[in-house]
C-alpha cells in the first residue's frame, strides 16, 4: 500500500494534481531501465539515438519543471 501511494504522489506536480509531465518521464524512465536489462541480459543492443532521444525527453521535462512557477490562488 506504501509503494502505491508513493507512486501516487511522484506522478503528481506542484499543485498536487497528476500531470501528464510526470507520466511521461517515468515512462521515458521505464524504458530507459528496461533497455539497460536487455542489454546486460539479453545481449540486445538499444540503438544510441534512441537512448539519447529518451534522455533528452527526461531532461526537457525536468528543466520545465524546474522553470514552472507554481499557481497562486487569487
Amino acid at each position: 500500500m506504501k509503494l502505491l501511494n508513493f507512486l501516487k504522489e511522484l506522478l503528481k506536480d506542484k499543485t498536487n494534481n497528476y500531470s501528464m509531465r510526470e507520466c511521461v518521464i517515468a515512462i521515458c524512465l521505464l524504458l530507459i531501465i528496461i533497455s539497460w536489462l536487455a542489454q546486460l541480459l539479453y545481449e540486445i543492443a538499444t540503438p544510441e539515438y534512441m537512448f539519447y532521444s529518451i534522455v533528452s525527453l527526461i531532461a526537457t521535462g525536468c528543466f520545465g519543471y524546474s522553470i514552472e512557477k507554481p499557481k497562486t490562488k487569487e
